[in-house]
């Protein structure tokens, strides 16, 4: 049998934040940048988002299928699909509609969601590979590559706020910022998409049928929903309930910060004290300071730097814990990843495709609208019901199906 090379931890990290660098513009500004800059409605852009995400409810599973077939290949198609990622983001910031803002923005989302889903589906299943010829190989990869995609997200978080002091076109000189990233992110991956020693054929029915997996699958889905929420909601909620628009980008930062320096210490946890507990603990920190939240106004700055430090760390622990607990049992059911980790990504972006679906409409029929300066009671009322109160209680589900789901390390 082959021996597969020790993989670099460190090309991991890199790689995880590239593409972290670009989930961010996907998930929190871009709905923003369209609404302020171009007028589009928030209900239409929930649409488009809506129905964005029934293609990836189709294109996730098939790229997982195609994933496990490209053999040698895999290289070659990572860096043909950063080129359209790359491209994407600059026809997504870059380029003034040429068409309707609305239609544009469709365009644009549509490659940035493809490109982004075949390099996650990818990087995630190559990470199962790698952990075979690494003891404790899982979590020692998700704790690099988690810990990498936090640094990239907070460097993504905070550039457009601080291109803006020298240009006026500061998502400009991040798409071409971005381009840069992208090709040395091909360049430090190059040697690391190796084929599985093992190739084990393995189908969606298969890992489905399987009843760990089928559980952590579901959890995935119930725990990203409180995430997708209040990504979807930060800006907002800072803008207009907090009234602190001058700090938001300093608000993100922190609250990324402090989830990628979380990361490392979760995985330690978790080596200690099992997953199940590091996790328990950090869904109940998320409720304690999703309750917080809700008791906020204008002007507490101080105390919502506090709540993005404490639900920051939170996310650290999902963010890292649960796609290795996932990947520690695919290593075992389904070791060549790939077609496990596009169910696993198709659910995270469900709950992207329902808080979208479900939250702007909301908001436009409480009154609230993105472009003004003031907004009515109702409408900041129903802001922070659904930025802190409707996240405290996906939580407490989300704790109900943790306590029943069987985890790997419960057998060790």
């Amino acid at each position: 049998m082959t021996v597969l090379p020790r993989p670099s931890l460190p090309s991991f990290a890199f790689f995880g934040g590239f593409l972290a660098a670009a989930g961010l513009p996907i998930y929190i500004f871009a709905p923003t940048f369209y609404a302020e800059n171009y007028g589009v409605g928030l209900t239409a852009i929930a649409a488009v988002l809506f129905w964005l995400r029934l293609i990836d409810a189709i294109q996730d599973p098939l790229f997982g299928w195609l994933s496990e077939r490209l053999g040698r290949d895999r290289g070659f198609w990572i860096g043909f699909s950063v080129c359209i990622l790359v491209g994407s983001m600059a026809l997504l910031f870059a380029i003034p509609p040429q068409t309707a803002p609305l239609l544009w923005f469709a365009i644009s989302m549509t490659g940035l969601f493809s490109a982004f889903s075949f390099l996650t589906i990818n990087f995630y299943a190559q990470g199962v590979t790698a952990a075979t010829n690494l003891l404790d190989g899982h979590m020692k990869i998700a704790a690099w590559r988690e810990t990498g995609s936090l640094i990239g997200i907070c460097v993504a978080a905070v550039a457009p706020s601080l291109l803006m002091l020298w240009s006026n076109a500061p998502m400009l000189n991040f798409s071409l910022g971005f381009a840069v990233l992208g090709l040395l992110a091909i360049w430090v991956m190059r040697c690391e998409w190796t084929v599985p020693t093992r190739r084990v054929p393995s189908n969606f029915k298969l890992i489905w049928q399987d009843q760990p997996a089928r559980r952590l699958l579901i959890l995935a889905f119930i725990n990203a929903l409180p995430v997708a929420v209040s990504s979807s909601l930060f800006l907002f909620f800072v803008t207009h309930r907090l009234q602190a628009t001058a700090w938001a980008g300093a608000l993100l930062l922190l609250f990324f910060l402090s989830a990628a320096s979380s990361a490392p210490i979760w995985a330690a946890l978790a080596r200690r004290f099992g997953t199940r507990r590091a996790l328990l603990f950090a869904m109940s920190l998320a409720i304690i300071i999703f309750a917080a939240a809700g008791f906020l106004r204008a002007g507490d700055v101080s105390m919502f730097a506090l709540v993005c430090v404490i639900s920051g760390a939170s996310i650290g622990a999902d963010l890292t814990l649960m796609p290795a607990a996932f990947a520690q049992r695919l290593g075992i059911i389904a070791p060549n990843g790939a077609q496990g980790f596009g169910l696993w990504s198709l659910m995270n972006k469900l709950t992207l495709a329902l808080a979208a679906i479900a939250l702007f409409p909301v908001l436009e029929l409480a009154g609230f609208d993105a472009t003004a300066a003031e907004q009515t009671g109702q409408a900041l009322l129903t802001l922070t019901l659904l930025y802190a109160v409707c996240p405290l209680f996906l939580k407490l589900v989300a704790i109900l199906l943790l306590i029943k789901t069987p985890l790997q390390d419960d057998q060790i």
